[in-house]
């Protein structure tokens, strides 16, 4: 016989599964049971509410991110490198994900309270990116205090907390406005197709990055 916790990670898996082959409408409850086989009340046994399953969907997804931020980092030892990775990695999870990308910041999830779960709320989440992005903000600042470059960030900048928010919502911007097709309208690019235009997207990663840290050879 299947064990609660078996069948709870199974209702999961088939809500990533349908996340991500057909968007965050095809969610609903009934559903996700119907594809898990089992009855459509089954799900209330181990999320109390639609929201706290969606939520342990969506804690897929960052989790995804993770690693996929680990494997993007792992080429350079550099913090505006890895920033410039996690930038690319950040956008090309977006627009090759974009059902789960819209699930995991859904205001209603990331705002609500438990919903009777047991799970902490889903914005804490995004914590450990989020201190990520800070700390490597912060020891690229440290480095280039160190080569004493003119015109590069000082200490009489935002903290670093600030500038890595600032990083992640011109971020997050580029990959709402490129998976709507407004970007390649405004810099005349072929229209989003099934997979991210990487020639398209780098400057304009590269320019956000230039846009909060400096240009790279400042």
């Amino acid at each position: 016989m299947e064990s609660e916790s078996s069948l709870r990670e199974r209702l999961i898996d088939v809500g990533v599964d349908l996340v991500m082959t057909e968007g965050s409408a095809s969610l609903g409850l009934r559903e996700i049971a119907r594809r898990a086989g089992v009855s459509h009340g089954a799900p209330r046994r181990y999320f109390p509410t639609h929201h706290a399953l969606l939520s342990a969907i969506a804690r897929r997804g960052f989790a995804g991110l993770e690693t996929l931020f680990a494997a993007a980092t792992g080429g350079t030892t550099s913090p505006r490198g890895q920033l410039h990775a996690l930038g690319r990695a950040y956008v090309g999870y977006a627009l090759a994900h974009r059902g789960m990308f819209e699930l995991m910041f859904r205001h209603d999830l990331l705002d609500s309270e438990k919903h009777g779960s047991d799970q902490p709320r889903l914005r804490e989440s995004t914590l450990p990116l989020f201190e990520l992005t800070v700390g490597l903000v912060a020891d690229y600042r440290a480095e280039q205090a160190v080569a004493r470059r003119p015109f590069a960030p000082s200490d009489t900048g935002p903290p670093p907390a600030v500038t890595a928010a600032a990083l992640w919502a011109n971020l997050h911007g580029v990959a709402q406005l490129w998976a709507w097709g407004s970007l390649q309208l405004a810099l005349d690019a072929p229209p989003a197709g099934g997979t991210p235009d990487r020639d398209g997207l780098d400057p304009v990663v590269a320019a956000v990055l230039d846009a909060h840290l400096g240009p790279v050879n400042a």
